[in-house]
């Protein structure tokens, strides 16, 4: 059985989000980040040598890191062309377009709000601005559509969701973008949400 390593609510909840839609049998295991430790006491440095989730263990042992990466070998194995078009497909391209902006323009500009010594005016006056401008676009681009990609829910929406559930980090309302507000409460309501969170103990 695979095993997915996650800490609560981090951007591990996507993949654990995905092996869900895809109802895949998997084994949960919780990481402490702070000391780098599995729920059972093991160094999870031994697992995964850059310390971060999400670290997903295959049937044969191999470990798999890198979240994107994850999400793409889970679609590709499993054969979910629903979640993610076949090579050929230049719909593809444009669901790998949105995961990348799920992770380099939604997930890398909420980093440094979780970094500790960042200055609270550093903070205000450069990265929320920046983030907020790829919450504008992001909202502006659901006026016109039920998902990122259209009217189905496909890979990049998880990691997109789990992004918009750090805003309270920054004293954000999701309820500030009425698109996005809508967008959110819709995947909430997936099973597969429902069931990730019910997981990982999360409200």
């Amino acid at each position: 059985m695979m095993k997915l390593y996650y800490s609560k609510g981090a951007c591990s909840l996507a993949p654990h989000i995905l092996i869900n839609e895809l109802n895949l049998p998997c084994e949960f295991i919780a990481v402490n980040l702070a000391d780098k430790k599995t729920v059972d006491g093991k160094d999870y440095l031994q697992i995964n040598p850059k310390g971060a989730v999400p670290a997903l263990q295959l049937d044969n042992g191999e470990v798999l890191t890198e979240n994107v990466v994850i999400q793409q070998y889970l679609v590709d194995t499993f054969n979910a062309k629903n979640l993610l078009p076949a090579v050929g497909d230049f719909a593809r391209y444009r669901t790998l377009e949105w995961l990348n902006f799920a992770s380099t323009d939604l997930h890398k500009n909420f980093s440094p709000f979780y970094t500790k010594g960042v200055p609270a005016e550093v903070l205000e006056q450069i990265f929320k601005p920046i983030l907020l401008r790829k919450l504008n676009f992001l909202n502006q681009h659901l006026a016109n559509h039920n998902y990122v990609m259209g009217a189905m829910f496909t890979l990049p929406d998880a990691y997109i969701f789990v992004t918009l559930t750090w805003l309270k980090v920054i004293k954000m309302d999701v309820k500030n973008w009425p698109h996005l507000d809508r967008y959110f409460h819709e995947v909430r309501q997936r099973p597969s949400v429902e069931k990730a969170f019910l997981e990982e103990g999360l409200h």
